[in-house]
């Protein structure tokens, strides 16, 4: 098994309490702070458009609509999860509501990724691009 780079980070006080209370996932202020900063470029004018921040409850009833349960969903995961899908990939190389839910539960679900993994994809975002998360506001 190889050795995670974290093991060689030293991480702030309050990044480290956050990982004691809510491990690699989203708790709901961490989502809330990830889907804010998130946009879609319109193709044709080259604005930023804000996509919609859906609330736990919407993914899940997106997920009912077409028979879809998440195995490894931990707290506000699959909500950064398709919020992010909307942003990136909505309308383009995921062209309908039912292929959106699909992605959900194939990245949510994904064998082959660690614990930890979504979030793991968003700090290391936070990182290359320079954006700073003030830990204690996510406590």
């Amino acid at each position: 098994m190889k050795t995670s780079l974290y093991t060689w980070e030293k991480f702030p006080e309050d990044m480290t309490n956050y990982l004691k209370n809510y491990g690699m996932h989203f708790s709901k202020k961490m989502y809330e702070f990830a889907a804010k900063r998130m946009y879609k470029v319109n193709k044709q004018n080259g604005s930023k458009e804000k996509p919609p921040v859906y609330t736990k409850e919407q993914v899940e009833n997106t997920l009912k609509r077409y028979n879809i349960t998440l195995e490894n969903n931990v707290l506000y995961d699959a909500a950064y999860v398709m919020s992010m899908a909307v942003a990136d990939f909505f309308h383009s190389s995921l062209v309908n509501e039912q292929q959106l839910a699909q992605f959900v539960k194939d990245y949510i679900d994904d064998v082959d990724q660690p614990d930890g993994f979504v979030f793991n994809r968003f700090y290391g975002d936070c990182i290359l691009s320079g954006e700073p998360i003030d830990w204690s506001d996510m406590l």
